[in-house]
């Protein structure tokens, strides 16, 4: 699966009662899919992912791959302590037509030191990679504390066939570059478009129909059932893509750093975000440089310190239901959501 561009990760929201809102989830993807982000990540950290049950889980699931356009890759986050959970979660995205899914440290390896427990997570990832019914790309937190994969074991991972990437938090130019050199043997044949764009699960799908003049209606209504539509617009051409190891950044303040991006402030502005990669990818790179500064310190205080209920405030700034994070987690006072709106006065899309 091809990761170029931004992949905005969402936020979950929930009605004052604390219940899932999966109205509001299914009305924030139809409109980030009119956005020109390249995917959607459904449950990543600041998608409140351990907030969750298991149903509530696979009804997000569900909710935004039912909702999101077919050209926009859809990722997952399906962590779990146990490789036993992680893999059924990793067959419920999957049922759905996700393109990939996100796997970060089990919670009981993250306290210590750097490589203590470099054995169990070589095993952890590898299990599951093995077993996985989708590409893995792992996650990386911002610190040890928040599960910092070490770089030697990134960098094994990276060898496996089933492990297609890297969104890494913690982020730094020195960081990226060291994993790029001791990665750059590692290559995955993958389907792009003619325009050399991302071919999705749901894309392959629809194509397939149409070469048949049918289209399973699961993709417009969630029913299994399949009706006889013109679809010759529908068939897409593909053709193969050769990429080595793709690493992402996991901070709005690094998205140059790792020049494919999955910030988490992007859910609270995709435009503002986008144009950080657009420039870069256009050749300019003092405006690409110019953008990301604007960004930093809106970005720096809402993503790094006031988290989930920062982004979650941010959306319901531009337009985006964010409401309010699920208890034990607090909503900004006052003063906080004044200070956001202030920064955020130029950050309206």
């Amino acid at each position: 699966m091809l990761l170029e561009g931004l992949q905005l990760p969402l936020t979950t929201p929930f009605y004052p009662d604390g219940r899932l809102n999966l109205l509001k989830l299914e009305h924030n993807v139809a409109r980030y899919s009119r956005t020109p982000v390249a995917g959607l990540v459904a449950l990543s950290n600041f998608g409140e992912p351990t907030m969750l049950s298991e149903e509530e889980t696979r009804r997000v699931l569900r909710g935004v791959a039912g909702a999101a356009k077919a050209d926009k890759v859809l990722i997952a986050g399906v962590s779990r302590d146990s490789v036993a959970g992680t893999l059924d979660l990793i067959e419920s995205a999957a049922a759905v037509r996700y393109d990939a899914v996100l796997v970060r440290a089990p919670f009981l390896f993250r306290a210590g030191k750097a490589g203590e427990h470099s054995k169990e997570l070589l095993t952890y990832f590898q299990a599951v990679a093995d077993r996985a019914a989708l590409p893995v790309v792992l996650h990386s937190g911002a610190s040890e504390l928040y599960g910092e994969l070490p770089a030697e074991v990134v960098i094994e991972l990276a060898a496996h066939p089933q492990i297609i990437g890297l969104v890494d938090r913690a982020g730094g130019q020195a960081r990226f570059e060291m994993l790029k050199t001791r990665t750059i043997g590692v290559t995955h044949e993958v389907p792009v478009t003619m325009m050399f764009g991302a071919v999705t699960g749901r894309m392959r799908v629809q194509s397939e129909a149409a070469t048949q003049g049918l289209i399973p209606t699961d993709t417009l209504t969630g029913e299994n059932a399949a009706v006889a539509v013109a679809l010759a617009n529908a068939v897409v051409k593909t053709r193969t893509k050769v990429v080595g190891f793709q690493m992402l950044a996991g901070s709005t303040v690094g998205m140059l750093e790792g020049l494919r991006a999955m910030p988490a402030f992007a859910a609270s502005a995709p435009q503002a975000c986008y144009e950080v990669l657009a420039a870069w990818k256009d050749g300019d790179e003092g405006l690409a440089e110019e953008k990301q500064a604007r960004l930093h310190d809106v970005a720096q205080r809402v993503e790094e310190k006031l988290g989930v209920a920062g982004i979650k405030f941010g959306c319901d700034l531009n337009g985006y239901f964010g409401g309010r994070p699920r208890l034990p987690l607090l909503p900004l006072t006052g003063e906080e959501r004044v200070e956001i709106e202030a920064l955020m006065r130029g950050l309206r899309n």
